[in-house]
């Protein structure tokens, strides 16, 4: 069976359509399973290792112990022999051009003196335990864990730890680990889920308790996420993967297709949305996407993917696909227009930005450095990818001199007493009788 994308006219209400579809993909929507996870992050948080191990044996049918939860060093050597040299060495560079994005993220503390003795400051310091989860089984990705681990060892993290499942026979992935050990990961633990996220949160008799907790996971990792927010930092909640590309009738159908087809084959909840001005472009990338996913291994997933979110809008105006993009606010968004650089300025939400027809999302994904934790469903509007900043805690620095207080004591008496607070008003006071 064929694979059409649909083509449907840009309107408002096809806007608003597209947004409430997308949205239904949220985390936020999956209330049915909070039962569940809440009672997995009870059962660790109370029991510690055991409830661990008891959840480990039940979903991934390995019996756990403090004695083998730990990832040897002689588990991370074997991993390098049983992975290509060749591929381990493109994780390698990879690693590079991630770090070296990610350093020219660092920004320093500052302290600002006056004349007359006062001092204001703000001092950066890196949290001092970080936590990264990394998902086993079909999808172990030894990119996401590079994305993860180098933006937090370039901000100076002390104590980088992972966890990632393990198999029925207690291995891991090999990919992963050497990834991790690339990355400077400083332990690696078996254990994966919601019970994984309860452990670096609260802490267990193996694992230690972290001070943020990043990483992409399934529905139930994500929702364990949400729910230990506060307890420790998180990321972001991550919802299924998505790719906008803005194209006119410049652009090449069978790039574009390829772009789409490229998130289409996460999982069935991938979004793909093409918006362009050329009704030509839509018919021609509608066909070339159907020719393309024949010869794709996922082919089932597109299908799937493709049917429930995969859209291609005929827009009137590049105006009014900007309008669009800027609303559906996509973790990818591709621009293959006549001059991407002048659409790029117009792009108020966006997790990551690609220009031009030799920038394909997957650059991104693996390679470029920039990070590939992007926010996703509609999240773009107001959160960042994942950076430095996010391993960073500032904490504001304050001194005055005799001099300086002397200025302004009676004005912050005056505002300290209108709120009612008399001895906020009195600890200034007493300086100055």
């Amino acid at each position: 069976m064929g694979v059409t994308m649909r083509i449907v006219k840009l309107t408002a209400q096809a806007k608003a359509n597209l947004l409430d579809d997308l949205l239904k993909r949220s985390p936020n929507n999956y209330s049915e399973y909070e039962g569940v996870v809440n009672g997995i992050l009870e059962d660790v948080r109370k029991d510690g290792d055991r409830a661990l191990f008891d959840y480990t044996l039940r979903f991934d049918g390995y019996a756990l112990d403090a004695d083998n939860i730990k990832v040897t060093r002689e588990e991370i050597d074997a991993a390098y022999s049983l992975l290509d040299d060749g591929l381990t060495d493109v994780i390698r560079r990879s690693a590079d051009n991630i770090r070296s994005f990610h350093q020219k993220q660092l920004r320093n503390s500052w302290f600002d003196s006056r004349a007359d003795g006062t001092i204001l400051g703000v001092k950066l310091t890196p949290v001092s335990r970080a936590g990264v989860y990394v998902p086993g089984g079909k999808a172990a990705y030894p990119s996401s864990v590079l994305m993860n681990v180098i933006p937090a060892k370039v901000a100076g993290v002390e104590e980088i730890i992972m966890t990632t499942p393990p198999d029925a026979r207690g291995k891991v992935n090999p990919g992963t680990l050497v990834a991790a050990d690339i990355a400077g990961v400083d332990t690696i633990y078996k254990a994966g889920g919601a019970q994984a996220v309860a452990a670096m949160a609260f802490g267990t008799q193996s694992i230690p308790k972290v001070d943020k907790l990043t990483g992409p996971g399934n529905i139930f990792v994500a929702l364990a996420k949400k729910a230990v927010y506060g307890y420790v930092g998180i990321d972001s909640i991550a919802g299924p993967s998505e790719i906008l590309v803005l194209a006119d009738g410049t652009a090449n159908p069978g790039y574009v297709a390829a772009d789409l087809l490229s998130q289409a084959e996460h999982d069935e909840l991938a979004s793909a949305i093409l918006i362009t001005t050329s009704k030509e472009l839509a018919e021609q990338v509608s066909a070339q996407v159907d020719i393309q996913t024949e010869k794709l291994s996922r082919k089932e997933i597109i299908r799937k993917s493709l049917d429930n979110y995969g859209y291609i809008l005929l827009a009137d105006s590049m105006e009014d696909a900007i309008d669009a993009a800027n609303e559906i606010a996509s973790e990818h968004l591709e621009i293959l227009t006549a001059n991407p650089y002048e659409v790029m300025t117009k792009i108020r939400n966006a997790g990551a930005i690609f220009l031009g027809e030799y920038s394909s999302e997957p650059l991104g994904d693996y390679f470029a450095g920039p990070n590939h934790i992007l926010p996703t469903n509609g999240t773009a509007k107001f959160f960042s990818p994942l950076n430095v900043d996010d391993f960073m805690k500032k904490t504001s620095i304050i001194s005055y001199s005799r001099e300086a207080l002397e200025g302004v004591h009676k004005d912050i008496e005056a505002f300290a007493e209108s709120e009612g607070l008399t001895a906020h008003a009195n600890s200034i006071k007493v300086r100055f009788e």
